[in-house]
């Protein structure tokens, strides 16, 4: 099954700035172990912009789809046999990269 790992960050107390080596690493891990597929960290909520093509024509909006103090940092997918590994993994990554994480299976 695949999870998507999503990593959460504050911005009134954000996560150590200084783990991209110990994230490389456990990413090294995953990928021997073989439940790394993707992950990838993302821009600022700044950057983003809100597409809504639902009407007569597309609305588009600078910024979050939602303003909060907590934002989407990035995404990890992994392949697991089972919720339990996949949370086991999750466990050791928050402390790797040291913020809090959502894990949900793809359908």
């Amino acid at each position: 099954m695949r999870y998507l790992v999503s990593v959460i960050d504050d911005k009134s107390n954000p996560g150590s700035t200084d783990r991209q080596p110990a994230i490389s690493a456990f990413n090294e891990r995953l990928i021997a172990e073989g439940y790394w597929v993707f992950a990838g960290g993302l821009a600022d909520t700044d950057a983003a912009t809100v597409i809504d093509n639902r009407g007569e024509q597309a609305v588009f909006s600078d910024g979050p789809f939602v303003e909060s103090k907590e934002y989407l940092a990035g995404v990890w997918v992994w392949e697991a046999p089972d919720l339990d590994v996949a949370l086991k993994l999750a466990a050791e990554a928050s402390k790797v990269c040291d913020r809090k994480l959502e894990v949900r299976p793809f359908l």
